[in-house]
């Protein structure tokens, strides 16, 4: 049972049915009985949030995001949607500080003058100054990705290394013999982007286990990119006939760059990868992928930092999930290799 089924039940919103729970705003004595009267008849609980505000705190969390100068993908802007959707249906606000190099001042201010209850920090790195930064502090925060020591903190994040070995597998079972694993930014990865490193690691278990020919190469997030890296691989590795990717941002170049070598994709290369789900149907062909569920993670990020903003003590939790791959449009058996191509 939730605040959404008593609004319902009541006859009201769901933020009134908040103010009469947290007395953050005035409701009418007639309201309140209304709601109470259903809150007793459902044996309702209030969540962690009514005793959160109650308590005095200030009713925001942060949402820590990567620099305000790179553009976000689809994925990471499904994150920042879903944590701020999730928030307002408990009636907390959201404050945004982009992180790394010169944004560190945000975050530092953030996490220095206590302007949050917690913080949800998005693009763990195995090793993170800003997880050391919030551990020292007390802050209650809550991580999408993890670190090199997982149990030392609650998050949620993508199996990104199964889902890669998935997407390689699927390639192999459609017989093909030469892939390439398209990851994210070189910059990314030597910073120790953990699904970069996840990626790779998945891909190389695939590949071995199935006696294939890989190669592993950096793309930066965006479609001039996407198509800079598959000319290269095309003309360093002219036998190759398929890709697994995480880096959704850069497919649309990837195709580009094989219609104008005159390779059709499914027919002449697959492209399996993961992907947020609206990105991968939208894209023509659709994407062969992985769809990420971030409005649930991102759901379940807001409700694990309610959690530990209102007791400190509570155990970390983690949430790793490892989607189904949806096949759509573009992934098909390997043609054979033809040398003059």
């Amino acid at each position: 049972m939730n605040i959404g089924e008593i609004a319902r039940r009541s006859g009201v919103s769901r933020s009134t049915v908040s103010y009469a729970l947290s007395g953050k705003r005035p409701v009418s004595e007639e309201t309140r009985r209304r709601i109470q009267g259903v809150i007793d008849e459902l044996g309702y609980r209030p969540n962690a949030v009514a005793k959160a505000l109650k308590e005095g705190k200030t009713h925001t969390i942060g949402l820590v995001i990567p620099p305000a100068g790179r553009r976000l993908t689809d994925m990471q802007l499904g994150f920042v949607a879903s944590v701020v959707d999730a928030a307002a249906r408990a009636d907390l606000d959201v404050l945004l500080s982009p992180s790394g190099g010169e944004h560190d001042r945000s975050f530092e201010r953030v996490v220095g003058s206590r302007r949050v209850d917690g913080v949800v920090v998005m693009e763990i790195r195995l090793e993170d100054d800003r997880v050391t930064r919030l551990r020292e502090t007390g802050l209650p925060f809550v991580g999408i990705g993890r670190t090199a020591r997982p149990e030392e903190m609650s998050w949620v994040d993508i199996d990104y290394e199964t889902l890669i070995s998935r997407c390689v597998h699927h390639l192999a079972d459609l017989g093909h013999r030469r892939i390439a694993l398209v990851n994210r930014s070189a910059e990314l990865v030597a910073a120790g982007y953990g699904p970069g490193h996840r990626a790779q690691a998945g891909f190389a278990r695939a590949i071995a286990e199935r006696d294939l020919e890989g190669v592993q190469t950096c793309c930066a997030d965006d479609a001039q990119s996407g198509m800079s890296c598959v000319e290269r691989l095309l003309t360093e590795h002219p036998d190759l006939t398929a890709v697994a990717t995480i880096n959704e941002a850069a497919i649309p170049g990837m195709y580009h760059a094989l219609a104008q070598a005159g390779l059709a994709v499914p027919r002449d290369f697959s492209i399996a990868g993961v992907a947020a789900q609206d990105w991968a149907e939208n894209l023509h062909p659709p994407l062969t992928a992985a769809d990420v569920p971030a409005d649930e993670l991102g759901a379940q990020a807001v409700e694990m930092l309610i959690q530990r903003i209102t007791d400190p003590a509570t155990p970390h939790r983690h949430v790793l999930v490892a989607p189904p791959i949806s096949l759509r449009g573009t992934t098909a058996p390997a043609r054979p290799h033809d040398p003059l191509r």
